[in-house]
């Protein structure tokens, strides 16, 4: 054998086996039965699901705000004096009645003043009898002596309207020296607390000297801001004055004590203004004798100072359908359980929503069973399988269905699982 026919046989051998190998599979695979392709069944997903009823709604509106008193002002000295009586409810949270004399500045001086001025009214009254007589007794002499007409010179008139003005500004005198007298005890015109105190016993004060402050206990007021959306709830006009009929009842809530306590109220008006900052207008809430009557429900007064979450009676829908907050998905879809067993997405029109409920004008029908549980890539169509608030299958089904089915993500998935 020649050297090239040996070289063949070494690199051609190798090179024929793996051709036969390749043509070998090439046939096999070109003979290989095909498989038999199979449908996927989707299964159902499991869902929690509650029934949409159609009733009347109440709506309400939640906001907040800071107890103040309707009355509060600056108890300020007239006179000047040195303070020789002091009230003892007269001290900050004292309690205090219309007209009870809180402050006393001395008033020995105002009485002198008095005294002196009555001496004068009486002495200008005496002058002005001296006057009317003389004039009397010019106009006898004239009518008999005298001819033509008297001048007032004569009958003395200039000299009787000097002593009438002299009787007239001491009787001013006198009065404004009352005054000043009374002006020496210091009170308030209504039933109140007392804020603050910055004067006492032995000070000398004088006029305009505040000495305080204090505030009416007859009446309270909450402001509180509402949006746009929130007015609608009312469905009270921006210019809102109650009048004589009362305005919407106001629930009010705070913590006092360590115990929660309510109180009642209503809107009496609303600002003549929106806030320029905030957008918001602000309502007026009263509530009347907070310390008294208006503390018994609470079992607490309404403090002033306050800070109360405020609940406010709305408009009254006639149909609408109440839903848990979980049933809401993004800001205006829900999804409901078909009586074929599928899942149909809805757009609804929300009303009014909170922490727990939601509320809906449209979107459901009544009876319809509405989605409460999480749902993976929901889509129209898709099959699903109704359970109730105990977990079982609704419609009849038979719980190995329901424990076969996919479980829905989310706190409920393992309730459901279980349930299955």
């Amino acid at each position: 054998m020649s050297k090239f026919s040996g070289r063949l046989v070494l690199f051609g051998g190798p090179v024929l086996i793996l051709g036969a190998f390749i043509l070998l599979f090439a046939v096999l695979f070109s003979t290989a039965p095909e498989p038999e392709r199979g449908e996927v069944e989707a299964r159902p997903v499991a869902v929690f699901v509650t029934e949409a009823e159609a009733r009347p709604v109440q709506l309400t509106v939640n906001t907040q705000g800071e107890v103040r008193p309707l009355t509060e002002i600056s108890l300020t000295a007239q006179v000047s004096g040195r303070i020789d009586y002091v009230d003892p409810n007269f001290v900050q949270g004292g309690f205090f009645e219309a007209g009870q004399t809180l402050v006393r500045v001395e008033d020995d001086d105002y009485r002198l003043a008095v005294t002196r001025a009555e001496a004068l009214v009486s002495q200008r009254r005496q002058q002005l009898l001296l006057e009317e007589a003389e004039g009397d007794l010019a106009r006898e002499e004239w009518e008999s002596l005298g001819e033509g007409e008297a001048s007032a010179l004569t009958l003395r008139q200039p000299q009787m309207e000097d002593a009438r003005a002299q009787l007239a500004a001491a009787e001013a005198s006198l009065a404004e020296a009352r005054l000043n007298l009374r002006r020496t005890r210091i009170s308030a015109p209504f039933d109140g607390r007392v804020r603050s105190k910055n004067a006492d016993l032995g000070q000398f004060v004088g006029a305009g000297s505040e000495l305080g402050e204090v505030f009416s206990t007859d009446e309270v007021q909450i402001r509180l801001p509402l949006t746009d959306a929130q007015l609608g709830k009312l469905g009270i006009p921006l210019a809102f004055q109650a009048g004589d009929s009362e305005g919407p009842t106001v629930l009010l809530r705070a913590m006092l004590a360590g115990e929660p306590r309510e109180w009642t109220g209503h809107v009496v008006r609303t600002d003549s203004a929106i806030n320029p900052q905030t957008r918001t207008l602000y309502a007026i809430v009263s509530v009347e004798d907070p310390y008294g009557s208006g503390a018994e429900e609470a079992g607490a007064p309404l403090a002033i100072g306050l800070f109360v979450d405020a609940f406010i009676e709305g408009r009254e829908i006639s149909q609408a359908y109440i839903l848990p907050r979980s049933a809401l998905r993004g800001n205006d879809t829900v999804y409901v359980a078909e009586e074929d067993g599928t899942l149909s997405v809805r757009t609804v029109s929300v009303i009014d929503s909170n922490a727990e409920e939601v509320v809906v004008a449209n979107g459901v029908e009544e009876g319809e069973r509405v989605i409460t549980s999480p749902v993976r890539a929901a889509a129209d169509g898709m099959p699903v399988t109704p359970l109730g608030p105990d977990g079982e299958p609704l419609d009849g089904l038979a719980d190995s269905d329901a424990s076969s089915a996919d479980q829905p993500e989310g706190e409920d998935s393992a309730s459901v699982a279980s349930a299955g």
